[in-house]
């Protein structure tokens, strides 16, 4: 096997490095984490002078122009609906639809928004951005997109379709999947009278999840790990907060993912 080096651009530390153990120890536990690995050491070292997101734009150019790569498979023509891709770092999955979903918040607590990302299969068809808040969170704006990939999922399961929902934040994923049940039963406290953050948003997360969970899985993914969906998620979250939409709308241009990915990131 050829040897890899990895840059690290958000970690403990940064810098190009040539073991993954290291990269592992740098961005393990970091929400906020931003690094990718080369085949060779000036490759990493020339992106390192350069930023994650062009990185990742010139990966996904790379892709589409055809370049091999035994994890990731890409092909990419004109129009709206015409980008598909599968990465063995994202969960496997045969759900009818995929949604990522994704909060950004600067500095935080402090402006946030709210992106989404949805695949028909592994074929992206739609991104929306949105739910500005002028004093929000990092976890109100996580809470946010999972509320909306919920609501967006349910006309679908009640066609008979299944939903894969897919997000970095554990905190949002363990409310809904862990948490919320045993806070409802003691009246939605979390025991001796304790206030849960976010419960409003909370509450209608978990009530949707409960109608919709026979034919709705939720995936963590981790952030900033090349995963095509996050990314663009991300990126809508990003816009939602710059431009302050507050609204959760359609991205009405061109799904030119290579242009996409090359938008401000969080």
């Amino acid at each position: 096997m050829s040897k890899k080096y990895y840059v690290v651009w958000k970690g403990a530390q940064t810098g190009v490095f040539d073991t993954w153990s290291t990269v592992q120890g740098l961005t393990a536990g970091r929400s906020d984490a931003q690094f990718m690995g080369f085949a060779s050491k000036a490759e990493a070292q020339s992106a390192f002078q350069s930023t994650y997101t062009k990185a990742l734009m010139n990966r996904s150019l790379n892709k589409s122009s055809g370049a091999s790569d035994s994890k990731v498979k890409a092909t990419a023509t004109t129009g709206k609906s015409s980008y598909s891709r599968t990465s063995s770092t994202a969960p496997t999955s045969h759900a009818d639809l995929n949604i990522y979903c994704d909060g950004a918040c600067s500095p935080n607590p402090g402006k946030s928004g709210t992106g989404m990302a949805v695949y028909h299969k592994d074929v992206l068809k739609e991104l929306w951005f949105g739910l500005h808040q002028a004093k929000g969170t990092n976890n109100t704006a996580e809470l946010n997109g999972m509320l909306e990939a919920f609501r967006f999922a349910k006309p679908y399961i009640a066609k008979g379709q299944t939903v894969q929902v897919l997000s970095d934040s554990k905190y949002s994923i363990d409310c809904i999947t862990k948490w919320a049940k045993g806070w409802k039963n003691k009246g939605w406290t979390r025991g001796k009278g304790e206030e849960i953050k976010n419960l409003e948003i909370i509450q209608e997360c978990f009530s949707l999840y409960e109608q919709l969970k026979k034919s709705l899985t939720i995936a963590h993914v981790k952030g900033h790990a090349n995963i095509e969906g996050n990314e663009l998620s991300d990126r809508m979250a990003v816009l939602a907060r710059t431009q302050r939409e507050v609204n959760f709308v359609s991205y009405t241009k061109t799904l030119d993912i290579p242009t996409i990915l090359a938008m401000t990131s969080d």
